[in-house]
């Protein structure tokens, strides 16, 4: 459980990285649109994973491993922001969020899910009173 400076400094980091992403270095992944969808920051603050969504990409492992290439600039840039509010810049670490690609996964796997309509003696049965 997150306490609420984590959760505060987490809000702080995710609004500037996004906003960094969309203004500042979007040149860097050849067009690709990055977003971040989740920060999780260490107790000590000095930690943050970044979990980011990928589109508009041919290769997201490409576009993730580009960002990790210029993690450096990136914290630099979210130093320049926030260095008036927070005594250390946490070091970042960039992870892929599949939370998309998840769910269309088991909504794929809903789809094909044979469910046979309920038989009449069924409706009958005693074992469902409210119908």
């Amino acid at each position: 459980m997150e306490s609420k400076r984590q959760q505060k400094f987490s809000r702080l980091i995710q609004k500037e990285l996004a906003d960094i992403f969309q203004r500042e270095v979007p040149h860097l992944f050849g067009g690709a649109y990055i977003s971040v969808s989740v920060v999780r920051v260490s107790p000590d603050l000095g930690v943050a994973k970044i979990y980011l969504s990928i589109m508009m990409a041919q290769n997201n492992e490409a576009v993730l491993q580009e960002v990790r290439v210029n993690a450096k600039t990136i914290r630099h840039q979210l130093a320049q922001r926030i260095k008036n509010q927070v005594r250390i810049i946490p070091e970042l670490i960039f992870y892929l969020d599949d939370t998309a690609e998840y769910a269309a996964k088991i909504d794929k796997l809903f789809e094909n899910i044979d469910i046979p309509p309920p038989r009449e003696e069924d409706e009958d049965d005693e074992t469902y009173p409210n119908k």
